[in-house]
């Protein structure tokens, strides 16, 4: 069992949905926790919003073609995390936006799989340090937290999702936002999983160029979140609690 900061915490459950814009996001912000809950018995599903077709500095190289490479290596990094069911709705990167189309799509995904809990970017971080916040990472963080509170929940919400494709209301009980600052409330135990979470950033071949560097600065970044609770290596999230209570 995962060790959890705060102990007495009670998500996510047993199905999970990560929600995030591009392939590689999920691996940076969660994919040690992924790890250690499927390995745990629990079910990981994956959702990317853009299949990452302008996540290249080469002006030669084809966009659909990144994007066709850069879902087969999330196929790849999903083996290595033991995730099961993905979903590329497949918007165009860099132009993501929060309006009710993309709502639409992940509402869609919610209803269908039914997860526990939802995971996803954190919509109110532009920056951090010297790091500016992609604009899809805050779009897709925004439009998940709209989708999960209140739409998949409301059955006047989208009604043509149930008269036209089968899909009831579903209640989100617990949602996670990927978080390193003090803000975070949850801190999830990864020491026991922090090499895979290396090894599937490596996996994203088009992206990551120095597996070593990425690999030292990935355990860095996670050994200082874990300091704060006394783990080896964490993640850390701000958590809602949307249940009924």
């Amino acid at each position: 069992m995962m060790n959890t900061v705060p102990p007495n915490h009670q998500g996510p459950g047993d199905k999970i949905m990560v929600i995030v814009a591009h392939p590689d996001d999920a691996e940076f912000m969660v994919s040690g926790s992924v790890a250690a809950w499927t390995k745990a018995g629990k079910e990981v599903v994956y959702v990317l919003v853009t299949s990452g077709d302008k996540g290249s500095e080469d002006p030669n190289i084809v966009p659909s073609e990144l994007a066709a490479q850069r879902e087969v290596e999330q196929r790849s990094v999903c083996d290595i995390l033991g995730v099961g069911p993905i979903e590329f709705l497949r918007h165009e990167d860099g132009t993501v936006q929060s309006d009710l189309i993309l709502r639409k799509d992940i509402v869609r995904a919610i209803r269908k799989h039914k997860p526990s809990a939802v995971v996803t970017q954190n919509p109110t971080v532009r920056w951090s340090g010297n790091y500016v916040n992609h604009p899809d990472h805050r779009a897709t963080g925004d439009a998940t937290m709209d989708a999960v509170f209140p739409s998949a929940r409301d059955v006047h919400m989208f009604p043509e999702l149930k008269i036209t494709e089968g899909f009831d209301p579903h209640i989100v009980p617990h949602l996670y936002l990927g978080d390193r600052t003090e803000d975070a409330d949850v801190i999830f135990d990864i020491s026991d999983t922090i090499e895979t979470k290396v090894k599937a950033l490596a996996a994203h071949a088009s992206q990551v160029h120095d597996p070593e560097q990425t690999g030292v600065r990935v355990r860095e970044g996670a050994a200082l979140i874990g300091s704060r609770a006394g783990f080896a290596h964490a993640e850390s999230f701000k958590y809602f609690y949307l249940g009924k209570e």
